[in-house]
């Protein structure tokens, strides 16, 4: 049978398109939810953006009928504006306040009261990414539910980068000795490009050997820079290791990264960019850039120059590079930077529009990215560039995001089956021992 789903404002906010993915079901979108959208198109970020369009498109429904009415959609559903439920008779005595929030619950609950006094009646459903209009929802006997339709994977299933594979001890020698061994030969597992191996002696001895595999997904061979040292810095355990393997390689041009805080994923990558960029001189210039998202409340506009204005949002950033240049005096670490002019700590506010070619670029807190700002940042990509993605799926300050639908997890989704891009989940935390359990337990 079908239904009727009513949208809350965050659902198109979250994403301008929400509204074509319930087949052929009727979606009502309530007066209120306008009012609330048209608050937000004057906003400079995602959500105005997000906002701005999905003005464009309920406009560009007006020329197949009148909006209060049904509009049939292409995928066979129809979709209204609902301007008549807002009474709120229903929940007067329940929500005394007449929020938005309230205004759609009533929406919902109104629509609901008519389907059950019709024979043939239709469930509505009230679509929200806020958890507690879901609650309350549920509390006066609606059913309501997240939108999921955004996320990239189901469940906690991102992809890791790596698989444990058991071989025998003769196998094992043999692939010491040739530096590679034929996937074919190993298991009838899928594997895809630049995918790690952590292999093992299948009898239970303590020989292992760690491979990658190549560009055409037939073989798996020895690393590259197997315990490289860069910039001081030496990997401490496995999965740090095939960091550096990607961070180094000059062919994979796209790089994720993901892990819990202190599992050193910034300082890997600066390592690693300081050394291609300033040691072996493959790329021009190192640029650093972080999502302006803050942890709790904002602390509002800042005095000084746009420098100054940057210094506490990259401060993470400068902390690492503290350490890699082991500096000790307050504005020794200026100083340097000022002297060697090819490092750039930028906000990604200031990405957009341009072309970036030959540059090694370092994207931290990438999870606080929607799909849009990450599709942004790749196509600034120029010529002889390496980008970097990092951050931790677990620990999200945007309003709208989550673990499986933000820009982060979207990539490494989307390119796990390319040649040109390489990713590793980072498990163990190296920060201390007080960093490792705070992951951990909190």
């Amino acid at each position: 049978m079908k239904k009727i789903y009513v949208l809350d404002t965050n659902v198109l906010l979250q994403d301008p398109y929400s509204i074509f993915s319930f087949e052929d079901n009727e979606v009502v979108i309530p007066a209120v939810v306008l009012e609330e959208v048209d608050s937000k198109k004057r906003y400079m970020d995602e959500i105005g953006r997000n906002a701005r369009q999905v003005s464009k498109l309920i406009d560009s429904l007006r020329e197949s009928g009148k909006l209060h009415e049904k509009i049939p959609l292409e995928n066979g559903g129809v979709i209204r504006i609902e301007l008549n439920h807002r009474s709120f008779q229903e929940l007067q005595n329940i929500f005394i306040e007449k929020t938005n929030d309230n205004r759609i619950l009533a929406v919902a609950k109104n629509l609901a009261i008519e389907e059950q006094k019709k024979e043939n009646g239709r469930s509505v459903i009230l679509v929200s990414k806020d958890t507690l209009v879901r609650v309350k929802a549920d509390a006066i006997g609606l059913l309501a539910e997240d939108f999921l339709s955004d996320r990239v994977i189901e469940f906690d299933q991102i992809y890791t980068g790596f698989l444990e594979v058991y071989l025998e001890l003769d196998e094992l020698n043999r692939f010491y000795e040739k530096g590679e061994l034929p996937l074919a030969e190993i298991t009838n597992h899928p594997f895809y490009p630049n995918q790690f191996l952590i292999i093992k002696d299948s009898f239970g001895s303590s020989s292992s050997a760690l491979g990658i595999v190549d560009h055409s997904g037939t073989f798996v061979k020895q690393l590259v820079f197997d315990n490289e040292q860069i910039w001081g810095i030496r990997s401490r355990n496995v999965q740090q290791t095939m960091a550096v393997e990607l961070l180094l390689r000059k062919d994979i041009q796209l790089v994720t990264l993901i892990g819990k805080a202190g599992t050193g994923k910034t300082l890997l990558a600066l390592a690693a960019g300081l050394m291609q960029t300033e040691d072996v001189g493959a790329y021009k210039k190192l640029l650093v850039a972080r999502p302006i998202v803050p942890v709790g409340k904002d602390i509002g506009f800042l005095p000084g120059e746009k420098e100054e204005k940057l210094r506490p949002w990259m401060q993470p950033i400068y902390d690492n590079l503290e350490y890699l240049f082991n500096t000790k005096k307050p504005g020794e670490l200026d100083a340097i930077l000022a002297g060697m002019g090819s490092i750039e700590v930028e906000a990604l506010t200031y990405i957009r529009g341009r072309s970036i070619p030959d540059q090694y670029i370092i994207i931290d807190e990438a999870q606080n990215l929607t799909k849009h700002e990450i599709k942004t940042i790749l196509t600034r990509v120029g010529e002889g560039s390496k980008i970097v993605l990092m951050g931790d799926p677990e620990q999200i300050d945007h309003p709208y995001l989550d673990a499986y639908n933000n820009g982060l997890t979207y990539v490494v989704e989307r390119f796990k089956e390319q040649t040109i891009s390489g990713h590793v989940k980072l498990i163990k935390g190296e920060r201390s021992g007080l960093a490792q359990l705070a992951a951990d337990l909190l």
